[in-house]
This record gives structure tokens, C-alpha cells and sequence, in this order.
């Protein structure tokens, strides 16, 4: 973890907007160095217990390839993984995501079913390299395939570039905050904090969605502009900025906090922000380095992801930094952020 992340302290004079009336005191404490170093040496331990390990890797390595070959004998097409899985920040109970990519536009209606037969097939296979069970077929936004490998969950999808370009993206912030992958272990920890503590991760059950919770803690990089002790403090900030954050009239940008009233009227990044803080200070990640992925990720196919709709707003409200006519609060149901803003 490196000797106490250099212990950095908040930037002088930090003054973040989006906060409810009187809150940002909390949110911007200076902590005592010597108590919170022995509780991130703590953390870091933690952390070595839930985090991607050799075994952990070489089997859900080993359960994609096998699923990769099964859909090759579908129909012709690449098959990659995204999510946390070569992102290496998966929980031990996280899920593998693929998806499959074929230049046959007549697959879009077909591939799910192909897939489906075949993984039921494989199921009643006795002499299959691995066990598969509980074959579902889910018709959601993005329709699904999901099964357990392993007791592991696979999530299937088809030409879903957005996901791709959502795994290039964090990479490159990973390496421009650097410290030992400190974003991707902050990840990790603030993920099992929501998954196992709060029970607010999830969103096919109304809770966050992985690419919501990820953007949420990159805010708090770029606000308080990398300067933390260690992951444990990236949560401690996350917790206290986000209880304290205005979620009634605000939506999170990269670019700082959006008035809901001005949504949807995002398509073409015409929506207001205000500064990600008041004082002007200086944020992890610049103008040019957003504009630049923006431009380089949101790249897809004409047609796909919905490139032409507009910002729904939810009881949510986050701001996909590559595609801003994109909710990635729409999961929550009103009844999850009522619960979870008590």
C-alpha cells in the first residue's frame, strides 16, 4: 500500500459545491494522521482479503474462455469481457461480463435465443468442462443471458460497445491517479461497503449500478484532487460528501453539479454546471482529459446506445461522463433512494 499514501490532507481552502446549507464542514475535516495511519494499515489488509488473487483470476479467466467458446459455436463473432473483471476490482462474489460482437444484423433478434439453447444444452452435459445451471433469458434495456459457471454469475450480452469503452476509460484514470492503483482499490472497498454492509449495489434489484458507483468515486477524486491517505479515507470522504450532497435539485457531473431543472436538454453538453467547487482550486482531471475521452469512448456504432435521446431524470441522478444524455441512476427505485437517503 506504500507508507501512508504520502499522506496528503484536503486541499487548502477546498470548498465543494453541490452540499446541502451548512454541511461542507464535515465534509472537508482534517484528520488526525497518526490514528487514521494505523486504521488504513488496517484497511489495506481488508482489502488483500476481498481482492482479485491468483486463484480468483485464473478461474474466472478459465469460466470466460470456456463461455467464449460455447457462443462461437453459436454463430460467427468476437466475444470480450468488460466490467470488473479485467478491471480487476470484483468483489469475491462479483459476476463476468461478455459480450458478443457479429457484423450480421440479423443476430440482434436471434443471438439470444441461439445462446440460450445452447447454454441449456451444455447444462445437460455430464461430461462439460465446467457446471453450468440456471440459464435465464432476461428482456431488460439490454437484453441478457445470465447463468452460474461455477457458482459463478455470467451476464451475456450483444454488441455492447459502451461497456468496452467504460473499461478504457477508468483504465486511463487509474493511471493518471497511479499510487499503487489507489482508484481501483478504493473501488473495491467502497463496492463491499455498498455490497456487503449497506446493500445498496445492484441494479437489477433497484440499487446502483456498478459504472454509478465507480463515477461517484471518481467525483470525489477529481473534487478533492487526489489527495487522500489511502482508501479508507476515499470512503470516509465519499460517505460524507454524498449524505450531505443535494440530491433533490442536483444531478452529478464530472463537470461539476447540474440544477435538475435544466435537464433533460443534455444531448449536446448545453446543460449548466456549476464548478465542482467554489474556490476555484484546482481538480484532478482536466478540461482537455474529459473533452479528449469523451470524444476517443463515446464512439459507437449509428444507432446504438441511444446516442439521440434525451436525459431522463430519476431520483438519482448521475451524468455519464461519456455519454451525457445518459442516466446512470435510472436503476434506482424511489423506494431504494428514499431508503438509503434516510
Amino acid at each position: 500500500m506504500g507508507e501512508h499514501e504520502g499522506w496528503a490532507q484536503p486541499p487548502s481552502g477546498l470548498s465543494p459545491n453541490g452540499l446541502l446549507p451548512n454541511e461542507a464542514p464535515s465534509v472537508i475535516r482534517v484528520l488526525n494522521s497518526e490514528r487514521w495511519s494505523k486504521a488504513e494499515e488496517r484497511t489495506a489488509e481488508l482489502i488483500a482479503c476481498i481482492q482479485p488473487n491468483q486463484h480468483s483470476e485464473e478461474l474466472r479467466n478459465a469460466v470466460a474462455d470456456y463461455v467464449k467458446r460455447l457462443i462461437a459455436k453459436c454463430f460467427p463473432c468476437q466475444v470480450f469481457t468488460f466490467g470488473s473483471v479485467p478491471l480487476k476490482t470484483y468483489l469475491p462474489d462479483g459476476d463476468i461480463d461478455l459480450t458478443a460482437f457479429s457484423k450480421n444484423p440479423n443476430l440482434k433478434d436471434t443471438w439470444a435465443h441461439q445462446v440460450r439453447d445452447m447454454l441449456e444444452n451444455e447444462e445437460k452435459n455430464e461430461s462439460a468442462s465446467f457446471r453450468v445451471k440456471e440459464v435465464q433469458y432476461i428482456q431488460a434495456e439490454v437484453k441478457i443471458i445470465k447463468c452460474l459457471v461455477e457458482n459463478i454469475v455470467v451476464d451475456i450480452s450483444f454488441n455492447q460497445l459502451g461497456g468496452l469503452c467504460t473499461l478504457c476509460f477508468l483504465e486511463e484514470v487509474d493511471n493518471l491517479i497511479n499510487q499503487n492503483h489507489l482508484f481501483k482499490r478504493s473501488i473495491i472497498l467502497i463496492k463491499a461497503w455498498c455490497y456487503y454492509e449497506s446493500r445498496i449495489l445492484g441494479a437489477h434489484h433497484g440499487l446502483i449500478s456498478t459504472y454509478a458507483l465507480e463515477t461517484l468515486v471518481l467525483y470525489i477524486f477529481h473534487v478533492f484532487n487526489n489527495s487522500f491517505a489511502g482508501p479508507l479515507e476515499v470512503l470516509y470522504r465519499f460517505l460524507e460528501f454524498f449524505s450531505k450532497f443535494d440530491w433533490d435539485n442536483l444531478c452529478v457531473s464530472l463537470w461539476g453539479p447540474v440544477p435538475i431543472r435544466s435537464l433533460p436538454d443534455v444531448t449536446a453538453k448545453c446543460y449548466t454546471a456549476e464548478p465542482p467547487r467554489k474556490d476555484g482550486g484546482e481538480l484532478l482531471l482536466s478540461k482537455l482529459f474529459l473533452e479528449a475521452c469523451s470524444a476517443v469512448y463515446a464512439v459507437s456504432p449509428a444507432g446504438q446506445d441511444n446516442q439521440g435521446q434525451p436525459f431522463l431524470s430519476k431520483y438519482f441522478n448521475v451524468i455519464d461522463p461519456l455519454r451525457v444524455n445518459n442516466n446512470l441512476g435510472r436503476s434506482v427505485s424511489k423506494g431504494m433512494f428514499y431508503c438509503a437517503s434516510a
